[in-house]
């Protein structure tokens, strides 16, 4: 198992686990105590982290959020990151993908800079725009395979006579009949990790459960980010269900609103908490 999995399976095993709390930040939302201060965006996150850090398997920043807000908003990126204990992985949602040398880039600036643990990448580009980060064997990038916003099916459902492009290991052996582009690319990211062994994740949304279910059977291995839980109203009995891979990594399943801002109040910290165990309570007791 890699460096990324043991650390994934660790804080899962450690505290009893599979959420992960997005840290999110929006300016207009951030309860009155730290929006006082005068750079109210760590002071909020680091109550959010020392409030939840026992009870989470991992976090996810998500760059857009924090790009709003320009400098200030990339520092603070810079220093929650820091703040967040070393034993608890740390997964940039930056959807990153480009060519060779400008996603270089982004590997280092995601890795090496801002020193977190995963990335979320899209595969639109095809391999290349993702083995930079693949090619860190003590890091992660999960792929982007089924979303949980209500638009994936514009694209993700298309389907073909045959998979695209050269035929990898892994991909002849499926079997599947005019696969949809979302079950396509589970087979390229196994092929991937089998390349780049336990470097590689899936997205897939809570939204979509029997997708969920199909991406699973497709990608029995690889570890996966599961969105779409609370807001978005997504199956959690599903995510549950279907998560885990075969060597037993289970998956990181997460939520953001509803933990960040459960209270606009002084006791938002507390509030937090509440939330974020509620949710572990109900994964935990799913768990077969």
């Amino acid at each position: 198992m890699t460096a990324f999995l043991e650390k994934l399976q660790s804080a899962q095993v450690a505290n009893n686990s599979w959420v992960c709390v997005g840290l999110d930040p929006v300016l207009d939302r951030i309860p009155e105590p730290p929006l006082g201060q005068r750079d109210p965006f760590l002071p909020f996150l680091k109550a959010i982290v020392d409030a939840t850090a026992d009870l989470v398997c991992a976090y996810k920043p998500n760059l857009g959020f924090y790009l709003a807000h320009g400098s200030a908003g990339v520092i603070a990126l810079e220093r929650i990151s820091a703040y967040i204990p070393d034993r608890i992985p740390i997964i940039l949602d930056g959807k990153f993908n480009d060519i060779g040398h400008t996603v270089q880039a982004y590997a280092q600036g995601a890795f090496d800079r801002l020193g977190v643990d995963a990335v979320t990448a899209n595969p639109y580009l095809g391999q290349d725009g993702i083995a930079p980060f693949l090619s860190h064997a003590d890091k992660a990038a999960f792929v982007l395979a089924r979303t949980s916003n209500q638009s994936a099916r514009d694209l993700q459902d298309l389907r073909f006579s045959e998979p695209p492009g050269p035929v990898e290991r892994g991909i002849e052996s499926t079997g599947l009949e005019n696969p949809t582009l979302y079950e396509i690319i589970a087979q390229k990211a196994t092929a991937w990790d089998q390349r780049f062994p336990g470097t590689c994740g899936l997205v897939v949304g809570a939204t979509y459960p029997q997708e969920l279910a199909q991406v699973r059977a497709l990608a029995p291995d690889l570890p996966f980010l599961i969105p779409g839980i609370g807001a978005q109203g997504g199956n959690l009995e599903a995510a549950v269900n279907y998560g885990s891979t075969g060597q037993g990594v289970g998956p990181v399943i997460n939520t953001s609103r509803g933990v960040l801002y459960a209270s606009s109040g002084d006791d938002f910290a507390d509030a937090a908490r509440r939330a974020a165990d509620e949710l572990r309570q109900q994964i935990n007791a799913r768990r077969k």
